[in-house]
């Protein structure tokens, strides 16, 4: 089994991208939360990488995090959700937001996930509730990767999306922002989000 990758990136897309280890290129798929830290294709990439493997074929999935191979490794196990979806689930909600979302039973927030149906968020939070990582919740728990002001993260994040942004890209801005100004209020955290998306 294949666990880890280094080399240099031979192609790049928002959901795969070809790594080309010694001559030879492997095709991984990629959440957006690991598409968006990539380097440009002939810069150097390190993934984690989970091997799924079925009759038919032999497939990757890359990961820059532990935390985000561990979130999928535990969503593919979730009666009905694939690779494909957990990929999909990754790629709408920040590793730390889908704990939180699953911690507090927030159906509405995974529904919010394209390509995630009621039923499936309702499979993931009985599933995996009692499953998550411990430190990523001790973390979240201390305040570490936990917004400011929910209701202002919120706010700005829903301005963002009514602008046309994506969720993940508008979600990466206002945490950006929020730390930049930490006790801004609504039209400055604003401000500097799309700052943020501007760079």
């Amino acid at each position: 089994m294949i666990a880890h990758l280094r080399g240099r990136i031979l192609e790049k897309h928002p959901n795969r991208v070809v790594v080309d280890v010694n001559g030879v290129g492997y095709e991984v798929a990629v959440p957006l939360s690991t598409f968006y830290g990539l380097a440009e294709p002939g810069g150097e990439i390190a993934l984690r990488i989970h091997t799924h493997v079925r009759e038919d074929q032999l497939a990757l999935y890359g990961f820059a995090t532990t935390l985000e191979q561990d979130l999928f490794e535990r969503l593919i196990g979730v009666s009905g959700i694939g690779p494909k979806l957990a990929l999909a689930v990754l790629s709408g909600i920040e590793p730390l937001d889908l704990i939180r979302a699953i911690e507090r039973s927030d159906v509405a927030r995974l529904t919010a996930i394209p390509g995630v149906g009621k039923k499936t968020s309702e499979r993931i939070v009985l599933e995996l509730k009692d499953r998550l990582p411990r430190a990523s919740i001790a973390a979240i728990a201390a305040g570490g990767g936990a917004p400011e002001s929910p209701a202002l993260r919120d706010d700005v994040l829903s301005a963002l999306m009514n602008l046309g942004y994506h969720r993940p890209l508008a979600e990466k801005a206002v945490d950006a922002a929020i730390k930049t100004t930490p006790d801004g209020g609504f039209e400055r955290t604003l401000k500097q989000a799309l700052r943020e998306l501007a760079r």
